[in-house]
């Protein structure tokens, strides 16, 4: 399958292609990994783009827009006289990747494209993007990825690195037109946007301009009227110079992020002006600390600290900066961690990030705290022995183990733990074997598999149960698996019991975990090992606000059942709920 990524950004536009079997490539364009975003508009309508229409821009800079991406609200474009699109500009910049691409296919055209975006970018913006993807020519199979999950993909993709499942990274994305800093949680289905959180005045080209200002003032003094113009330039000669000089401020700024100090050349009547790293800094510490600022404020909104994180991301072109990595280890008290070029590690992540999981957000995963779900390691605590035959249930507690939760460290050692007690935990009697319940497909009237049935126990005989599910549950209703649920009474006021088979006991594990989220708890949460009807397993309980949630898995089944309890007086304890489940849901305790 080929496989095209395409990272539009502010200033450049990077490719990456996967085809033949091959690893992922950066495409080049006209020889360099980085093509400019920049469009230009000829007399006669046609738009020219990347270095081509720099140079271009050169003779007549009003038909040049650098930085189309940053005007993306505006909808129009003045090149000239010539008025177009933003659409259409954007649609210029990827046919140009689309042909290059094609190219090196040798004719054929990608199966896929994948196209990278903002985070914080809404429907519109990103109905603008696709629309332009289509006008290149990449066809309909085109797949939207916000740039932090892209970002975290390709950090998780180097064999020094991990980002295994329930932990963070937070990405620090300095661009040319903006600043983005996100964390990502990562799942069982891909990497998930947790947070975000930007600013559109703080970019690159604002550290460009900065520096402009900063030259000014040490030449104006010899002739301002003359700066004036170039500042404000009212003729062709005047924009080229001016063009020239801008592109020389950026290499300078680049220049300072290797060596201490350059020299920035400047047209006559001026003299050239040597700038310092220091001088830049000096200039540039008040808007980076802006960013290092919302990101801290970003991670403390979210109950987080750098020690949930398994990491701290730098990417975008500007974050070569040396102060960056200066004031987020000032702040922070974290080394900022920067891989391969920073401007291609979007596109590059984009390939990693699995289709299915290329738009998860904080809402998918039910609103469990990110200070819970995605927390530092923890040791891992020691499972129990298996539960023994079943006898006399024991009194309210009796074996059961509160945990505060809410961000302590308990909370994290129950998620973590909890998932090695249902790996290990035994089961045994009659009941189907691991073998016999990965058949999905026989199902009786009420839609119980022979796996379900077992865990469902008499219940069925007490209650009303059919297939799918009798409330709607934003969130939950369009998750896959063999769905029964059961309820005595109305199943929109009163308990529900809802029975998932899903494809493998790992499956159901990470099922249990979603289904906990939803209704998340706000005080102690109860966990317990439970045993009947020839199965044993673990299962935990939590109250909310406005509903109680007991999740119950078995060992090695690939079965997950829900208790599901309004709190309509707020008096419901997890406590309550368990032994609700005990006595009246528990296989064999009827």
């Amino acid at each position: 399958m080929r496989v095209l990524s395409v990272d539009l950004g502010t200033s450049n536009t990077v490719a990456v292609l996967s085809a033949h079997g091959r690893p992922p490539r950066v495409i080049e364009v006209d020889g360099s990994s980085t093509m400019p975003s920049a469009v230009f508009a000829t007399e006669d309508g046609a738009i020219i783009v990347g270095r081509d229409a720099e140079r271009r821009a050169r003779l007549d800079p009003s038909r040049f827009e650098p930085n189309p991406k940053r005007r993306i609200d505006e909808g129009t474009l003045l090149l000239g006289e010539t008025i177009i699109t933003v659409t259409d500009a954007m649609a210029a910049v990827l046919h140009r990747v689309a042909e290059e691409t094609t190219r090196q296919l040798g004719g054929v055209q990608p199966d896929e494209v994948r196209l990278t975006h903002p985070a914080q970018w809404g429907t519109t913006r990103c109905n603008v993007l696709l629309s332009a993807a289509r006008l290149a020519g990449f066809g309909s199979n085109l797949v939207l990825v916000p740039e932090p999950v892209a970002a975290a993909a390709h950090f998780a993709s180097f064999p020094d690195r991990s980002l295994p499942q329930g932990r963070a990274l937070a990405v620090y994305d300095l661009g040319a037109g903006t600043f983005d800093c996100a964390i990502v949680g990562a799942t069982h289905s891909g990497f998930a946007v947790l947070a975000e959180d930007g600013l559109a005045d703080l970019g690159g080209l604002d550290v460009d301009e900065a520096l402009l200002e900063h030259v000014g003032r040490q030449v104006s003094n010899k002739d301002p009227q003359r700066w004036q113009a170039l500042l404000r330039p009212a003729s062709t000669a005047d924009r080229r110079t001016q063009r020239t000089l801008r592109e020389d401020v950026r290499e300078a700024k680049e220049v300072l992020s290797r060596h201490v100090q350059t020299e920035v050349p400047m047209p006559e009547p001026f003299a050239d002006v040597l700038v310092t790293r220091q001088e830049l800094e000096a200039l540039t510490r008040p808007s980076l600390r802006r960013s290092v600022e919302m990101l801290a404020a970003l991670l403390q909104a979210n109950g987080m600290t750098p020690q949930h994180l398994a990491g701290l991301y730098l990417v975008g072109g500007s974050s070569r900066l040396p102060l960056v990595a200066s004031l987020i280890g000032e702040q922070l008290n974290v080394v900022a961690t920067s891989l391969d070029q920073p401007e291609t590690a979007v596109a590059l992540g984009a390939h990693h990030v699995l289709r299915d999981g290329a738009s998860l957000r904080t809402g998918d995963l039910g609103g469990v705290p990110p200070q819970v779900a995605f927390g530092p390691p923890q040791p891992v605590a020691q499972p129990p022995a298996p539960p023994g035959p079943p006898g006399p249930r024991p009194p309210s507690r009796g074996g059961r183990r509160p945990w505060l939760i809410g961000g302590s460290i308990a909370a994290v050692l129950l998620l973590v733990a909890v998932v090695v007690l249902a790996a290990v935990l035994g089961g045994g009697g009659a009941a189907p074997t691991a073998e016999e319940c990965r058949d999905t497909t026989t199902e009786d009237a009420a839609g119980f598999t022979p796996c379900l049935s077992r865990l469902a126990g008499d219940l069925p005989e007490r209650s009303n149960c059919v297939p799918g599910w009798q409330r709607f549950v934003a969130g939950l209703r369009d998750l896959d698996g063999t769905v029964v649920s059961c309820a005595e009474g109305n199943p929109n006021e009163d308990t529900l019991v809802i029975y998932t088979h899903l494809d493998s006991p790992e499956e159901a594990r990470l099922r249990a975990d979603l289904l906990l989220m939803f209704h998340g708890a706000t005080g102690d949460q109860v966990q317990a090992n439970w045993s009947g009807n020839g199965y044993s397993g673990r299962y935990r309980a939590v109250t909310g606000e406005t509903a109680g949630t007991l999740v119950f898995t078995v060992a090695d089944r690939p079965v997950v059942g829900m208790v599901l309890a309004p709190n309509r007086d707020g008096r419901l304890t997890p406590d309550a709920l368990a032994d609700e489940f005990e006595r009246t849901v528990q296989p064999g305790a009827a």
